[in-house]
């Protein structure tokens, strides 16, 4: 065979390959299958949702592999027709609607079910439920938010329709979590955790604690990439220029997601609070250190579900730190010997750690996380001047660390007696420490809700009306809290 044979032969391989492609993603009429995909798409795109029926059914049961756009668009085409056939209700901002068994809220929409036809109800139902399974089955990609988005539509025609929907909807949960827990909704993973809790506190709270420690972090890094842009949009402004429409835009989008996530961490907070505890705690690790002791990750979330819930007074916690560190010799372990070795009196071994762990991290958010626990440990001595100094250097490497003011506000608040003389300057440090608490909510909108608690329960131990009058002082006037705080506030 000579070389033009060849080439000849191989373009015509070449050629069957890929036509064989092509009719494989667009069917057996891949003109038709292009040309209808082009028709439906313009049509939902204009929200003439009922224009774009045939030309999609054609495409879903055709040449199904053509366009994930079958799928995100069907959802849009069929949900529409599900909420219209559901009695949806068109309501005006600040109307009140009062909920009872015809009409039903979902969210933030409401449903007058009274006008609502099951049969097509259900018929609808069936179609986005099969546009899902299709979805997944020749698109299988961004699994957690699919299946998360599905269950927020099981949710709601379980409300609509009435029907017993709480274990499907915890079936589709937990293969979004198994799935990508980052692409679950903040009300998701609530969900989720807490009918997992239920379902294994007592039977297995270690695999509570480990599905709370991979949620947590799952929000952690949704909280840490929010604040990354949130903290360039307000140096941005800081530094005096001005942001574009879109940047203003995507600035409120971030602190609205970063208040819902906050939420979430503590709503999860909540939940884990009632079995991790220290009696629950210590026997559980006692049992499964010597099983673990080579696992870094284990060690790394062990160490430090002890050191925030205050469990390290038993002897198991400064032996599970050695053990970490010798596992997993990391910044974060690091600081964790250091706090070790401070029990043990030996603080200028312990500040060699703690300046190792730093010098070993580059990226500035872990670096803040590092020095906040430092702070935290200091806190824990005693040494309330020197965790404030450390908390001051976790913000300066990571301004939105509101987690770090909050710190700081609690110091202050703890140093009420000391740092007064009389019930006045006493009162006036809870002043300060609200403060605090307003500072970090100004710069953290994850930590909203946190915050409005701490500045509550101190303005409640602020100085009242009648002392300010009392001891002859004026509301707005600047007032000089001593101590190691060293401040001057206003007189509320």
């Amino acid at each position: 065979m000579n070389l033009k044979s060849a080439l000849v032969i191989v373009f015509f391989l070449i050629m069957g390959i890929a036509i064989t492609n092509a009719q494989d993603k667009y069917g057996s009429e891949p003109d038709k299958c292009k040309t209808n995909l082009s028709l439906f798409h313009e049509a939902v795109k204009q929200k003439n949702y009922d224009a774009a029926v045939n030309e999609w059914n054609w495409c879903f049961n055709n040449c199904p592999k053509a366009s994930k756009l079958i799928y995100t668009d069907g959802l849009k085409i069929f949900e529409d027709k599900y909420d219209k056939a559901a009695g949806l209700m068109q309501v005006q901002p600040g109307q009140k609607i009062q909920t009872n068994d015809v009409v039903v809220k979902v969210g933030r929409e409401y449903f007058d079910t009274s006008k609502a036809n099951k049969a097509e109800l259900a018929k609808i139902a069936e179609q986005i439920e099969a546009i899902y399974k299709q979805r997944i089955k020749y698109f299988p990609e961004n699994l957690g938010k699919v299946y998360s988005d599905w269950a927020d539509f099981v949710f709601k025609r379980g409300a609509v329709e009435g029907k017993q929907v709480k274990k499907q909807i915890y079936d589709l949960l937990s293969k979004s979590f198994k799935a990508d827990p980052t692409g679950m909704s903040v009300k998701n993973l609530a969900h989720y955790f807490r009918d997992f809790t239920e379902s294994h506190k007592d039977s297995n709270p270690q695999l509570v604690f480990d599905t709370y420690d991979e949620i947590t972090e799952a929000v952690q890094a949704k909280m840490d990439r929010y604040s990354k842009e949130l903290d360039a949009l307000n140096a941005k402004e800081a530094s005096g220029k001005t942001l574009s429409k879109r940047e203003k835009s995507k600035k409120r989008a971030r602190e609205i997601n970063l208040t819902a996530l906050g939420q979430v961490e503590g709503y999860l907070d909540q939940t884990l609070a009632e079995i991790a505890t220290c009696d629950r705690l210590i026997p559980l690790y006692k049992n499964n250190l010597e099983k673990h002791k080579t696992d870094k990750q284990w060690l790394k979330r062990a160490v430090s579900r002890l050191f925030q819930k205050e469990c390290t007074s038993d002897p198991i916690y400064p032996k599970m730190v050695e053990v970490y560190v010798n596992a997993d010799p990391s910044p974060e372990a690091y600081v964790f010997y250091a706090g070790i070795l401070q029990d043990r009196g030996d603080n200028n071994k312990a500040l060699e750690y703690f300046n190792k762990a730093i010098s070993l991290e580059n990226e500035p958010y872990k670096r803040a996380n590092i020095y906040y626990k430092v702070a935290k440990i200091f806190k824990q001595r005693g040494a309330k001047s020197k965790s404030r100094e450390f908390a001051y250097k976790a913000i300066k490497e990571r301004p939105s660390f509101g987690h770090a003011y909050l710190l700081i506000s609690s110091l202050y608040a703890s140093s009420a007696n000391s740092c007064g003389d009389d019930e006045f300057s006493k009162r006036m440090v809870y002043v300060a420490a609200a403060n605090m608490a307003r500072k970090a909510k100004s710069v953290d909108p994850g930590i909203t809700s946190l915050a409005n608690k701490y500045i509550k329960s101190y303005m409640a131990s602020a100085p009242s009306k009648k002392l300010i009058f009392k001891e002859g002082r004026k509301s707005g006037t600047p007032f000089k809290i001593g101590c190691w705080i060293n401040e001057t506030v206003k007189i509320p």
